[in-house]
């Protein structure tokens, strides 16, 4: 099977984490794998790092000169399915692809929980231009069917996958000394790109009531949201306490020091990559109920449910957590144990196969 994924998106984050991760297994079981994103997208170089074949090509914005150049290069390029992933790229194959002479099959993966638009084109888009749908949450298939009124046969729940191996329980002691920190301080962390609807700033906020001042709050990620965190971390005179690494590629080691991961997400989320991740490597966590984030926690077992948008519910959380250390390490446990049986990357990679199978079998029919 020859299977074309696209990526109009220039930054890299879960979603783009999730397609090259995809790619590869596919590529594993002996399908012939391409990603196709602009020459700026970040995802291009990162992917290429990883062994796959990258085609670039300025689909970056909805142009109709982007349209014509896809059109040329499926032409030139056959393919028997393509994978589409942020809106752009979803327009610019559909409408490349229309009327198309050996149309390959279309599947359209919807990462975020944003709402779509309630109107023709969007819907002409998701039910007539593509052979299936795939989500990333369960919660998210609902809402395009109780809400878009999309019919419920398009569509399928495909949870991320993430490596069991690698993101596992570590001793946190030899974790912090490789990373040079201290090893009896209570850590609190997040690994998110640095985007508004991500909370950052409602857990920083909270850290700077929270009662214990030895502890120190490590923020893995980089974003457009790095400038604005800096000044309120200086303005609530947090600069001793609060750790910014940047972008990481050895996430496993951060979270392998952390005595509690904290998402405070409030919009856009699907399952993210970061909560499971966390999960497998046994650290409890504090998190909103965004999207599908349902189906990365178990609410009261492996993690403590709070509002969004509530420095408050933040803070109120952290102070349990930090004064409990039973119920840390019984939600430690019930986490690593909730992802050794749901989280498996093998499970994304046999379900996505069995997808694209049934798409190229669709839209063969048609």
């Amino acid at each position: 099977m020859k299977i074309l994924h696209t990526e109009a998106s220039l930054g890299y984050g879960g979603q783009e984490m999730r397609i090259v991760k995809e790619a590869q297994g596919m590529a594993e079981l002996g399908h012939e794998l391409s990603l196709l994103c602009p020459a700026e997208a970040e995802i291009g170089p990162l992917a290429k790092k990883h062994g796959l074949n990258v085609q670039l090509l300025p689909i970056g914005r909805k142009k109709i000169s982007a349209v014509l150049s896809l059109r040329r290069w499926l032409k030139e390029n056959p393919q028997d399915l393509i994978n589409t992933h942020s809106s752009t790229d979803s327009w610019l194959v559909a409408l490349a692809t229309r009327m198309m002479a050996n149309r390959p099959a279309i599947v359209r993966t919807r990462h975020v929980s944003s709402p779509i638009p309630d109107n023709l084109p969007s819907r002409w888009l998701y039910t007539k231009s593509c052979d299936h749908v795939v989500t990333t949450g369960e919660k998210l298939r609902q809402t395009l069917i109780k809400i878009n009124h999309f019919p419920a046969e398009q569509i399928t729940s495909v949870r991320t996958g993430i490596d069991l191996d690698y993101f596992s329980p570590t001793d946190k002691s030899a974790m912090r000394d490789k990373l040079g920190l201290d090893k009896d301080i209570f850590i609190i962390g997040i690994v998110a790109t640095l985007r508004s609807w991500k909370g950052h700033r409602y857990l920083i906020r909270a850290f700077s009531r929270f009662s214990d001042k030895n502890s120190r709050l490590l923020i893995v990620g980089d974003g457009p949201q790095w400038e604005t965190l800096h000044t309120l971390v200086d303005k609530l005179n947090l600069r001793d306490r609060v750790i910014f690494t940047n972008r990481q590629q050895n996430i496993a080691e951060w979270m392998g020091t952390l005595d509690v991961f904290c998402l405070p997400s409030y919009a856009n989320e699907g399952v993210p990559q970061a909560l499971m991740q966390s999960q497998a490597c046994g650290i409890p966590a504090i998190t909103t109920l965004n999207g599908s984030i349902n189906e990365a926690v178990i609410p009261g077992e492996t993690a403590l449910i709070i509002g969004a948008r509530d420095s408050n519910a933040v803070l109120a959380a952290l102070e349990k957590m930090v004064k409990d250390n039973k119920m840390i390490s019984t939600m430690s446990e019930a986490a690593h144990l909730n992802a050794q049986k749901n989280f498996s990357s093998q499970q994304m990679i046999e379900k996505m196969d069995a997808v694209f199978t049934a798409a190229i079998e669709v839209n063969a029919a048609k």
